[in-house]
């Protein structure tokens, strides 16, 4: 069994890129398929105040969301399930294959969040903008 090497970053001070929702992302670091069923990977997501994002579903992967900082709300949708969760330091969710999700900014500082997607991201055309439940404010 082939392992992988050891691996550290630091956040990045600027953004690696604008994600589909229209958010700042922060690439962290992630692991292979060889290393668990399907590898993860792990970025740092900012909104910043008065904003909202775009509505999307992911075509192939889930995420985990962990809030770091900032207040916000995240809507979610699966079939007939919708449901709107506040967010706010602590707070933790997941995003199941599938779901529909927007989020939004709430308060006078940024939302930061740190999330984990498994399988690792794997490029432009993973995310589909759908409908949402607030119009997209973006910076």
């Amino acid at each position: 069994m082939e392992r992988t090497v050891f691996a550290t970053k630091r956040l990045p001070v600027e953004r690696d890129v604008v994600a589909p929702d229209g958010s700042d992302v922060r690439v962290l670091l992630g692991l292979p398929a060889g290393s668990t069923h399907s590898g993860a990977g792990m970025a740092h997501f900012a909104l910043p105040p008065g904003h909202t994002s775009i509505a999307v579903t992911h075509r192939t992967v889930e995420e985990i969301w962990y809030v770091l900082a900032g207040r916000g709300e995240m809507w979610r949708k699966q079939n007939q399930k919708e449901e709107e969760v506040s967010l706010e330091a602590g707070v933790c969710l997941t995003i199941p294959l599938g779901t529909h999700f927007q989020f939004r900014t709430l308060g006078h500082e940024p939302l930061a969040v740190l999330g984990v997607t498994v399988p690792p991201w794997p490029g432009e055309g993973e995310a589909v903008v759908v409908h949402g439940k607030w119009k997209p404010v973006l910076p």
